[in-house]
């Protein structure tokens, strides 16, 4: 009977406390159970019950797209897949995650208003494979002027990278060379982008994590810049004397030839007034005054 009675205590102090503090307790006042990552997830990864768990968060400072429950989170027997990479205990949004029953697509991370554009580079114009998605670039265009210098502007500035080759997210940070990047632009961008590829050579540039400024009043370098940045504006005079020497033509030994004979005189055209008197039908000259030379 003792053992009875003690198995019974021990089954109504359980229900007791489960009672308190079991799972059926909601948050306390002001908070909000919302889904977080229970794992560290990546891009492509699919999202199931084992990946996610619930934490309070103030209602207050709720995260817009927030799931509250698992019944939203993970309908049965729909899917969904990870866009954006999450750490352990950070809110699954709306934004991080695809659609019921999606998989992975880089069109869904693409915010209201945006393009993705692929352009072509090599392992000098991608800095060497050191360019990571998600860091931001800048966009030079190098291209041959009509009948004028090869020359160098900034097409695109503060443009962030999608994807590097296929590879939407690099898990190992090591530098991978790619022969395509896929930059996040706005509609404009994209063209500029596509006509700068059939004008030119484009070339990326890695910005500083963070960095948002702009840099204004860039001019366009050419070859002459080239010569002339290590002194500011231009080379000094003697300096500019020895680069560019005047070309002067070799000296020729002068021939000595005999003098041309002068051909005679041809006479004096005859000065004064020239008369046609008509007899009739027939006409004559007559020349009236003196001629040249005194005549």
């Amino acid at each position: 009977m003792a053992i009875i009675l003690g198995l019974v205590a021990v089954y109504l102090a359980n229900i007791y406390l489960t009672s308190r503090s079991g799972p059926d307790q909601g948050p306390p006042e002001g908070m909000t159970r919302v889904a977080v990552a229970a794992v560290p997830l990546g891009y492509g990864q699919e999202l199931t019950v084992e990946k996610i768990r619930f934490a309070d968060f103030p209602t207050s400072a709720l995260p817009a797209g927030a799931f509250k429950n698992a019944a939203e989170l993970l309908p049965n027997g729909k899917r969904r897949v990870v866009l954006r990479p999450m750490e352990v205990n950070e809110p699954i949004l709306g934004s991080k995650i695809s659609g019921e029953g999606q998989g992975a697509s880089i069109a869904a991370t693409l915010p209201d208003g945006r393009r993705a554009a692929t352009v072509r580079i090599n392992d000098v114009s991608g800095v060497a494979g050191f360019i990571q998605p998600n860091d931001s670039v800048d966009v030079l265009i190098t291209r041959v002027l009509a009948a004028g210098p090869q020359v160098t502007d900034v097409l695109l500035q503060n443009i962030r990278v999608i994807a590097m080759g296929q590879q939407a997210n690099n898990e190992t940070g090591q530098p991978v060379v790619a022969s395509t990047a896929t930059l996040e632009v706005a509609p404009l961008e994209a063209q500029k982008l596509a006509l700068g590829q059939q004008a030119g050579t484009l070339s990326l540039v890695l910005r500083k994590p963070g960095a948002q400024e702009d840099i204004q009043g860039i001019k366009t370098i050419s070859i002459a810049d080239l010569r002339y940045s290590l002194y500011g504006t231009a080379p000094p005079a003697a300096l500019t004397a020895v680069a560019r020497p005047v070309s002067r033509p070799a000296s020729r030994p002068v021939r000595r030839t005999a003098a041309p004979k002068r051909a005679p005189a041809a006479p004096a055209a005859p000065s004064g007034t020239n008369v046609q008197v008509v007899r009739g039908t027939a006409g004559s000259d007559y020349q009236v005054g003196g001629y040249a030379g005194g005549r």
